[in-house]
């Protein structure tokens, strides 16, 4: 029987490492400016640079820590990723350049690709039906780490730009500690297979899993579904200033409204959600929510009336562990952690994509003088049009057939036995 250390020690995991992130992006700039010379235009840019280059690299090494999860086990791709992410914030606390800085940044874009891993083991711990409550906490994990990270981040700027670093890698480093004391080794000889290159790999991994029936079009729907969400951080920050006039200190504390929602709804309503109208039910109703939410926000022009549905609009993320779930479903139990590995390479795909058609729909649509008309929600609208797709997507979606270890049903009233 798993330790019942597990879960909880995947999801301080998954939090320390959505708190990593947010320390050091309060610092960014500042540290950027420090090591290049540079003004804050060029600045920005590097900036853009550290945050592709982790995109890419979660992308690229997704896949393959999935693929040596299902061969060599979860345990140890996790706990050596722990190590090295500890000695990589260590790194970048004393980086002397910023060449040093981006490889670091490089780094912890391999280091952050244990997502896969760490999926895999709620999968591996949880019976099918339980799978949407796991892959839910796990998300609330994150979006509590997300919020806890840019406040302490700014907290410890004050004490120097290189102090939250430091903090990182301590993090890791007890978190290490921890894991060795309290992770036990899920994969089984039940659900080990041999490790492949031409599978560890995006592009292989990806025809892989696709070939399992139904998979591709919900991975489809994953990506639309992601590049879509990815709006937020993307425009959020100038869409509240030119929209509404607000400040910084007014949009970090709507982005963490909006992360301290999103982190009980899933913590709370997801299982509940999934017993009462299984997965597909769930994505139904999460992806009608977030249609409204695409929306209002493409046309509100009250910042009163946006912070005030912050809420409602949280509800709509109740559709990301529906659909890891309703796919992991589809995949046999030696396939998680590869599966988890391509949806963590989707991720990146989108992290790359959706910054770059969404800053470009806000400046055309915001640029003084320009052809089109001053909407800065424009980019929302564009959102709504791929949760339109994924909607259309999913109702011409036949039913995922089961695996042929799998044992239960896709319905939100399972057999008493199942």
């Amino acid at each position: 029987m798993p330790s019942r250390l597990a879960l909880p020690f995947i999801l301080i995991t998954v939090m320390i490492d959505a708190v990593g992130i947010g320390l050091i992006l309060p610092v960014l700039p500042g540290l950027i400016e420090d090591l290049t010379g540079a003004g804050l235009g060029d600045a920005a840019l590097w900036g853009g640079l550290l945050a592709s280059g982790y995109a890419v690299m979660q992308f690229l090494f997704g896949p393959l820590l999935g693929n040596l999860s299902d061969r060599f086990g979860r345990r140890p791709v996790i706990l050596a990723s722990l190590a090295m992410m500890a000695l990589n914030y260590l790194a970048m606390a004393v980086a002397g350049s910023i060449w040093l800085l981006f490889a670091g940044r490089l780094v912890s874009g391999v280091t952050g690709a244990t997502h896969a891993a760490a999926n895999a083991v709620a999968a591996d711990i949880s019976g099918p039906d339980d799978r949407a409550r796991r892959f839910g906490q796990i998300g609330a994990a994150l979006g509590a780490g997300f919020v806890a990270g840019p406040l302490l981040g700014g907290l410890l700027a004050t004490i120097d730009l290189r102090a939250p670093f430091w903090a990182a890698a301590g993090l890791a480093a007890a978190n290490l500690v921890f894991g060795l004391l309290a992770l036990p080794e899920t994969v089984t000889p039940a659900n080990r297979r041999p490790f492949r290159w031409a599978r560890a790999n995006p592009l292989g991994a990806f025809r892989a899993v696709a070939r399992l029936p139904g998979l591709g079009r919900m991975l489809t729907i994953y990506g639309l579904y992601a590049v879509a969400m990815f709006v937020w951080p993307s425009v959020w920050a100038f869409y509240g200033a030119v929209q509404f006039g607000w400040d910084p200190v007014r949009i970090g504390g709507s982005l963490a409204l909006y992360g301290a929602a999103m982190a009980l709804v899933q913590a709370v309503l997801v299982g509940r959600l999934t017993r009462r109208f299984g997965d597909r039910g769930t994505l139904y109703l999460g992806m009608g929510i977030e249609l409204v939410t695409y929306l209002f926000y493409g046309v509100v022009t009250s910042g009163g009336l946006a912070l005030l549905f912050t809420p409602v609009s949280a509800l709509g993320s109740v559709v990301m562990p529906a659909l890891q779930s309703r796919m992991s479903r589809a995949a046999a139990a030696d396939a998680q952690g590869e599966l988890q590995g391509v949806i963590g390479s989707l991720m990146a795909v989108a992290m790359c994509l959706s910054p770059l058609v969404m800053t470009a729909v806000f400046g055309a649509f915001t640029r003084p003088g320009g052809p089109l008309p001053h909407l800065p929600g424009a980019p929302f609208l564009v959102s709504a049009v791929l949760i339109v797709t994924c909607l259309a997507l999913l109702r011409a979606e036949p039913r995922l057939p089961r695996p042929a270890d799998a044992d239960a049903e896709d319905e939100p009233a399972a057999r008493p036995d199942a």
